[in-house]
């Protein structure tokens, strides 16, 4: 979800991609309809493992794991590492798919001015 969010509501602001530590190499049905009944694209979007080299590359990674980054991530990526706390829906009824993207999109609009903030500022 976070990568259609963010590629329709922020763009302009930063580049991303979504990979998980663990994926399951398929996304949910519950979670592409929920992003098309928002009106979010759904093409292109894949469930793939982060590589190394993409985590080294990245300047920011949003960890939604639900480990610590210090438990997921190597010490040296720490600093760049921010861990929000949502909900896995796996399974769940469309209502809890809901709410978990509403609570994401909150989360990447607050993440959206923080950086317009940081940008204007430097």
């Amino acid at each position: 979800m976070a990568e259609s969010i963010a590629l329709r509501d922020a763009c302009e602001i930063f580049d991303c991609s979504s990979a998980g530590l663990s994926p399951l190499g398929v996304i949910q049905k519950q979670t592409l309809d929920t992003l098309e009944r928002n009106g979010y694209p759904v093409a292109n979007l894949s469930s793939k493992a982060i590589s190394s080299e993409e985590r080294k590359a990245t300047d920011l990674v949003i960890n939604m794991s639900g480990y610590p980054k210090q438990r997921a991530f190597p010490r040296s990526d720490w600093d760049k590492v921010e861990d929000w706390d949502v909900e896995d829906p796996y399974g769940a009824d469309p209502l809890v798919y809901q709410r978990i993207f509403e609570d994401i999109r909150t989360r990447i609009e607050s993440l959206t001015a923080r950086l317009r903030d940081t940008a204007r500022n430097e």
